[in-house]
Order: C-alpha cells, then sequence, then structure tokens
C-alpha cells in the first residue's frame, strides 16, 4: 500500500494523525544497554570479557508503545506504575522528551522495572532483569487516573507484559466499551479470558501458541484462530508472524495477509510494541482496519532495521509508503 491508494496526501494523512488521541496503559520499564567489545576470556570462568564503551538507555514496554505513537505524530498519553527511585526518574525524562504525556504511578514498594542488556559488536551477550510486582492501591490508583482520562481518547491500547501492571483489564475493557473506544491489546500468558469483549489482540506466533496449542496448516490455524475470536467476543485478531508479515483475522470469517516490509531483519525486540501502537493510530485516525494494518506492516518493517528498542517517525513512514 501507498499513500496514493489511500486517495490522501502526506499531509492529509499527517493531519489525521495529529488529531488522534490514544491512550496506552499497561507495564512499563527502563531498557538500558551497555555496548563495548570482548577479546577475551575470563580467567575466572569461561566466559567473554566485555569493556563497556558506551551506555544508552531506552523507555520499553508499554512507555515504548506510547513513544512509537507520538514519534507518528499523534497525542499519546500512558498510564503506569513504576518504583520511587532513579529509574522512574529517567523513564519519566525520556517521555517528556518523546512529548508523551504520561501519568507514571509511583510506589516505594519496587523498583522499577529494568532490562539490562550487554552487547559486544552489536551482539547480545546477556541480558539482565530487575522486576517487582506493584501493589494493589497503587494498581487502584491507576484505574482511577482511567476513568478520567478515557473520554479525551479515542482508541485505549493496554500493553500486558506480564510485570502485573493490568490487574484491572477487565474492568477497563468494560469501561472503555461502555464509552465506545476501541480497546487494542498485546496479550501475555496461557489465559486470554481476561481479554474478553476487546476490540483486537495483536499476539506473535509464541504468545498465540500459548493459548490455543500448535497448527500444522493455514486451515487448522484458521479454524483455531476464528474460534477464539468467538470464545473471547472479539472483532479481530491481528497475528504477528514474524519473517512472514503479518494476518489479519475479522468475526466476519475474513482474513487477509501482508509479507513483512523489512529490507534486513537486525533486531526484532519492540517490533510488536510499534505494530500495536501504529495499528491503534491508524484506527484512531479513521482508517479501517485493513489500512491500518498495512500501516502497521510498514512501521514495524522500519523498526526491525534498527538495534533495540526503536521508534519509527512519521518521515520514515510516509517515505516507505511513498
Amino acid at each position: 500500500m501507498n499513500l496514493s491508494q489511500l486517495n490522501l496526501s502526506a499531509q492529509e494523512v499527517s493531519n489525521r494523525f495529529t488529531q488522534a488521541k490514544v491512550l496506552v496503559v499497561g507495564d512499563v520499564m527502563l531498557d538500558r544497554y551497555w555496548f563495548g567489545d570482548t577479546t577475551r576470556i575470563s580467567p575466572e570462568a569461561p566466559v567473554p570479557v566485555a569493556k563497556i564503551e558506551r551506555i544508552e538507555q531506552r523507555a520499553g514496554g508499554a512507555a515504548n508503545v506510547a513513544r512509537n505513537i507520538a514519534s507518528l505524530g499523534a497525542p499519546a498519553s500512558l498510564i503506569s506504575v513504576a518504583g520511587q527511585d532513579e529509574a522512574a526518574q529517567s523513564l519519566h525524562t525520556l517521555m517528556k522528551e518523546a512529548g508523551v504525556q504520561t501519568y507514571l504511578a509511583q510506589d516505594d514498594s519496587i523498583s522499577t522495572t529494568i532490562k539490562l542488556r550487554v552487547l559486544a559488536r552489536n551482539q547480545q551477550l546477556i541480558r539482565l532483569d530487575f522486576e517487582d510486582e506493584p501493589s494493589h492501591e497503587v494498581l487502584a490508583n491507576t484505574y482511577n487516573q482511567f476513568e478520567q482520562l478515557l473520554p479525551q481518547h479515542d482508541v485505549v491500547i493496554l500493553s500486558d507484559y506480564g510485570k502485573g501492571g493490568l490487574t484491572h483489564v477487565k474492568k477497563m475493557i468494560a469501561l472503555a466499551n461502555r464509552f465506545n473506544k476501541p480497546v487494542l491489546i498485546d496479550p501475555k500468558g496461557d489465559n486470554y479470558d481476561k481479554y474478553h469483549g476487546a476490540s483486537l489482540l495483536t499476539p506473535n506466533r509464541a504468545e498465540l501458541k500459548q493459548v490455543v496449542g500448535s497448527w500444522q496448516t493455514e486451515p487448522e490455524l484458521t479454524q483455531k484462530v476464528m474460534l477464539l475470536i468467538e470464545q473471547l467476543n472479539l472483532s479481530a485478531l491481528l497475528l504477528t508472524r514474524s519473517e512472514e508479515g503479518l494476518s489479519l483475522f475479522k468475526k466476519d470469517g475474513t482474513i487477509q495477509h501482508q509479507g513483512t516490509q523489512a529490507r534486513e531483519v537486525y533486531d526484532v525486540s519492540g517490533a510488536g510494541d510499534t505494530v500495536i501502537a501504529s495499528m491503534a493510530l491508524g484506527i484512531a485516525a479513521q482508517f479501517d482496519s485493513s489500512e491500518a494494518m498495512k500501516i502497521a506492516n510498514a512501521a514495524a518493517g522500519i523498526v526491525v532495521g534498527k538495534l533495540g528498542t526503536a521508534i519509527c517517525t512519521q518521515e520514515e513512514l510516509f517515505q516507505k509508503l511513498s
């Protein structure tokens, strides 16, 4: 798909994006990258020694979803929980720089989730995770914040990374449905019952297999997905299939596939964030689900060519769609 197929100019699409408002709720994290080189093995153990030369940090999880929306030129709001620590302050700073309106409830009983990656010559040596589950009191406050902000937004994204930040997911879906706000969910775990009534789920192949089991053929996959859509009363399911692109399964039985648009896959981390962010933005900007999927596929094809949790800018997207 290109912009001419939308019968809109780049400026008209940009104007639509600017007027679309997306609310993101979910688990945030700080992604830290230690870059260096390794030329020898440690005398203490048979492991490489990495000499660190550069450190970077980026917003991850739901925060990466929100900054992807903002980078495409749309207003984005983020609700989440973090600790009262230096990592939370770093997240605040990063989100402010990205232009995201952030509502970060701070829980002094937990540490902000951090994923620390050590890389040598751009190859990951190890990842260290630091994480805690937030308290029920703070989560209740985030739901109250959600109630206040929901009416001001066009579409809701619930970004579930299994860190405990979406304890009230059922209530959030029910409230959004009462306000006729589409709800898109990046799911986690082997029980999708809590997502009943959502508009769209965006699992990858491994995540879907956890719930419906494996499949051998496309007809078998279709049967399993359609049954899941019926059981959960979804409008659609968007399956991200890595090198095979995206498949959109709709409640009415129609299925659309689009092959990957990546010229070279460098790093798939964070690609799911870009898919759900651009899909939600497309819907909020009044594109139909098929057009939104094509926008999402183009954006994902850009970020997998970058290292780490990355974003797609509006300029990059329009260039790919031109």
